[in-house]
């Protein structure tokens, strides 16, 4: 990437779950409405994604570890964060300050940062009710994150990839193109 790209940077962080097969098409729908976009991932997501296919597809590395003492981190700061999708453990440990993996420690450093942050939660109906959950939707959006969430389209429990097609990645995407319009 040129230094003097002024392209915004879109971090997507991605978690482990069926719709994280479908970043990379994701990914490349934002660069051709004009992101940089690096791909961040918790260690579950590493499973559904082609890492190798968004390194060449986005310039980045996929990160989903620390860096070593010393590393330069390679990416550029950050102009809008999105989580997509964003796991059960994920909402849940974001929410009250864990941060045991490089996406979680991304994201709860983020919430200073003062950049839009938006989380698209992708869990099953089953966990879509736990008591925790939604007051926990509600904790993020109180700090500012923006909640791309839907109830009732959560996917019934032993559904697998096939619940995949109904990820709101469309919502997601015309939320950050008006952010990307407002720059």
């Amino acid at each position: 990437m040129s230094a003097r790209d002024q392209r915004p940077v879109l971090y997507v962080v991605a978690c482990g779950g069926p719709p994280a097969a479908d970043v990379p098409e994701f990914a490349s729908r934002m660069l051709d409405k004009g992101w940089r976009v690096c791909v961040l991932a918790t260690p579950s997501a590493l499973r559904w994604l082609d890492t190798a296919r968004l390194e060449k597809l986005t310039g980045y590395p996929v990160r989903s570890e620390y860096r070593q003492p010393g590393e330069v981190s390679g990416y550029p700061s950050a102009d809008a964060i999105a989580v997509a999708p964003a796991t059960f453990n994920t909402v849940n440990k974001w929410a009250v300050g864990i941060s045991d993996t490089y996406a979680l420690g991304v994201l709860q450093e983020a919430l200073a940062w003062g950049r839009p942050i938006i989380v698209v939660p992708w869990v099953n109906a089953a966990l879509g009710s736990h008591p925790l959950f939604l007051p926990n939707l509600d904790v993020l959006r109180s700090w500012g994150v923006r909640v791309i969430h839907d109830a009732a389209s959560m996917p019934k429990p032993g559904t697998g990839p096939s619940s995949a097609r109904f990820f709101p990645w469309a919502a997601l995407q015309e939320e950050l193109s008006r952010l990307h319009d407002s720059r």
